[in-house]
């Protein structure tokens, strides 16, 4: 986890404590992946959808990134977990990943634990995608 403020949408923070609560439920889900992602969440400054910078990561925009431990270029869609597919850069919020990215900005750097040690991340583009309609239906 970091320990610096991200910035999200007041709609993608309800809908990911939402999320949280619903998934508590389902013992296929970490609980340590729900608490990195509550956390990340309570260090969260809010905006409206219309404040949100454009290069930052949010629900549903699509981030490219540059490993730069493995000099390789990578691309994701940061989506809920029942939309994840990684055969189609479809990564779940709640993955380590996922939730590493929520809220950092184009031009940041963060560190991704993986088995193998941690790799050293670069953001280098994000997209947005427009405001999605609003569901009271949370999937897991």
């Amino acid at each position: 986890m970091r320990k610096n403020y991200i910035t999200i949408t007041s709609a993608d923070h309800d809908r990911l404590l939402k999320l949280i609560d619903s998934a508590r439920l389902d013992w296929r889900i970490s609980s340590d992946h729900l608490h990195a992602l509550e956390g990340e969440l309570a260090r969260a400054t809010l905006v409206e959808q219309d404040e949100l910078p454009p290069d930052t990561v949010a629900m549903h925009s699509t981030v490219w990134f540059y490993d730069l431990d493995t000099d390789e270029s990578e691309q994701y869609t940061l989506v809920l977990p029942s939309e994840a597919d990684v055969t189609c850069n479809r990564i779940s919020v709640l993955a380590p990943i996922g939730t590493a990215l929520l809220g950092f900005r184009v031009g940041d750097t963060l560190k991704w634990r993986v088995p193998q040690g941690s790799r050293r991340l670069k953001i280098t583009k994000v997209v947005q995608r427009q405001a999605a309609p609003q569901t009271e239906e949370v999937f897991v």
